[in-house]
């Protein structure tokens, strides 16, 4: 990889954030919490990629018959529709 380049980022309400990171003084610079904050997203995206994939994988050796989406929407929506109907009750 070539020499790092400096990027601008707006931080907004995550500025507040950034600063506390700072004073905690774990962090020499802001890089530094950015550079981190980037490895637990990385991690984290990576832990997701593989109990999707496990899930995936189970459903995959699933033996049992698939359901007809139609059906499945058909249960949905009477889902939704009594959800909906008791919350207007009330209830």
């Amino acid at each position: 990889m070539g020499s790092p380049k400096a990027i601008r980022v707006d931080l907004g309400a995550q500025q507040a954030s950034l600063q506390r990171h700072l004073d905690s003084g774990r962090y020499e610079d802001a890089s530094d919490v950015v550079r981190d904050a980037l490895r637990a997203l990385d991690h984290r995206d990576a832990v997701l990629d593989e109990v999707l994939r496990d899930e995936i994988a189970a459903s995959m050796a699933d033996k049992r018959p698939g359901s007809p989406i139609d059906a499945v929407f058909k249960r949905i929506r009477a889902k939704v529709a009594r959800k909906v109907k008791s919350a207007k009750r009330g209830v």
